[in-house]
């Protein structure tokens, strides 16, 4: 468990790489190359034990923060709470969603770049991260060991872990010094911390080398910015407070039209929403759609087809608009999710692009708005279910382009609390379920326009429908809709 101002931080650091996902008009920041043998070879040496040191001082470093600075009453630990936690059952925990859903999986990918930055694949760092989460959940706090932590910590800590050290190769550079070399260490620090402290531990840091020390070569990148003013609610007594400022800040990384296997997260994209609205949270969105593995299916002059393997990390965040409206719109989280998707390419037209895809996903833990439990600091329901994702992109030449999105998720929660609780008298760390016994289907549609105004620069609307139904076993059943727009100013670079 961590405190908001925690949250704010991470959040500032992460959003420098945010983004949209699939562009239907992209620019290439520049153009790609491959990464030199040399420095493969060089990054490649692995160093398990300064891996797990890393990750066991990453656990002390942070709960001597909660113990003697900040006091929380978590970090009181002792042998007896240790033997306790050894000895007790893992629990559904009671913690909010940009804790266990953002903060957690953002953990899990400190852990996952200290061996990510040692030499170990995506596949290898994915097990340090589980070893640096079950030690948290076990060893560091008074509390039972979370199972909904130990999914989303390791699995989450994946996708951000590998998505923010990409990233961070994309700033390093070994051959430049002074100033340019100071600038670029700073921010991939910043961008992958484990990383930046990992090079400033072997020297790496300030160590001038013949080559870039790019360990991806210059890949396929596309970024844009976008900025200007979101809507969740045009009513007259609650306008002032259901609009405020939106940024969006877009990656497309890689080859999507791939026809052959790669390495995991050769190809991802973001998707990502930040706000200056009234008490709407900082991130109210956030979506990593990463490829483990691709073979082509159609690859001719006239289309192309793809099957791939794909991990999700899907966040919607929201919180109440004003006390006239009295409702929160919406809280949809898949931290944990993975499945097979299809990518289809037009290239049947000159002037006109045409691509779309359909992904069908396994949600292993996820989360959605409840109507009725209010526990400590948790108003949603954890849940396990499936999502399905469908999309398209059209565009005419650069000048204008029309996006459509669904998503739809269907959550259960299958470990619910009984009728009869007593809630004036239960123990919030005691109290071990999922949340109502329910199931929700939750729908998420986006439309998005872009019109070219001169050079990079282009106009663009953002649609979003949110829909939920939920059917509760021991209440009515309960239906709302929430609209969002957005009108923004685009760059892309």
């Amino acid at each position: 468990m961590y405190k908001k101002y925690i949250l704010t931080l991470t959040i500032s650091f992460f959003v420098f790489i945010s983004g949209y996902g699939q562009f239907a008009i992209r620019y290439q920041v520049v153009p790609p190359k491959p990464a030199d043998s040399i420095d493969i070879a060089y990054y490649s040496k692995k160093n398990g034990l300064g891996a797990a040191t890393q990750n066991f001082s990453i656990n002390m470093g942070l709960w001597a923060f909660n113990r003697y600075i900040a006091k929380q009453h978590y970090a009181y630990i002792n042998i007896h709470t240790i033997k306790k936690n050894l000895k007790h059952s893992w629990v559904w925990d009671n913690d909010d969603m940009g804790n266990n859903m953002f903060l957690h999986p953002y953990h899990g990918s400190l852990y996952y770049n200290s061996a990510r930055a040692r030499g170990y694949n995506y596949w290898e760092s994915g097990l340090f991260t589980l070893g640096g989460s079950a030690m948290w959940e076990l060893f560091m706090e008074n509390e039972y060991p979370s199972i909904n932590d130990i999914m989303a910590t390791p699995i989450g800590g994946l996708a951000l872990g590998e998505t923010l050290y990409r990233t961070s190769d994309l700033v390093l550079d070994d051959r430049r010094v002074g100033m340019n070399r100071f600038g670029r260490e700073l921010a991939g620090f910043l961008i992958s911390p484990m990383r930046g402290l990992t090079r400033v531990i072997n020297g790496d840091a300030w160590k001038t080398r013949a080559t870039s020390g790019k360990q991806f070569g210059t890949p396929d990148v596309s970024v844009e910015i976008s900025a200007g003013v979101r809507t969740l609610e045009l009513r007259g007594q609650v306008l002032d407070k259901g609009v405020g400022a939106a940024l969006d800040i877009n990656i497309q990384y890689g080859d999507r039209f791939a026809d052959e296997s790669e390495k995991p997260y050769d190809y991802f994209t973001f998707r990502s929403n930040l706000n200056g609205q009234g008490s709407q949270p900082l991130l109210s969105q956030l979506n990593i759609l990463g490829r483990l593995y691709v073979t082509d299916l159609v690859n001719t002059e006239k289309d192309f087809l793809s099957l791939g393997f794909y991990q999700h990390f899907d966040y919607y965040d929201s919180d109440t608009i004003s006390d006239v409206s009295n409702k929160i719109p919406y809280k949809i989280c898949t931290p944990a999710s993975f499945g097979a998707g299809l990518i289809y390419k037009s290239n049947r037209t000159r002037n006109f692009h045409f691509d779309a895809y359909l992904h069908a996903n396994l949600v292993i833990l996820g989360g959605a708005l409840s109507d009725h439990y209010v526990v400590d600091m948790r108003n949603y329901n954890l849940a396990s279910g499936f999502s399905t994702k469908v999309g398209f992109d059209l565009a005419y030449k650069d000048r204008i382009s029309l996006s459509g999105r669904y998503e739809v998720y269907r959550m259960f929660t299958w470990k619910g609390y009984p009728k009869d609780v007593d809630w004036d008298n239960i123990d919030v760390h005691e109290f071990n379920y999922q949340g109502d016994r329910s199931q929700a289907i939750l729908h998420a549609i986006s439309l998005r326009t872009d019109l070219k105004l001169r050079n990079h620069l282009f106009l663009t609307g953002v649609f979003y429908n949110y829909t939920r139904d939920t059917n509760y076993r021991y209440f009515d059943d309960v239906f709302s809709k929430t609209y969002e727009g957005r009108l923004m100013l685009t760059y892309k670079f």
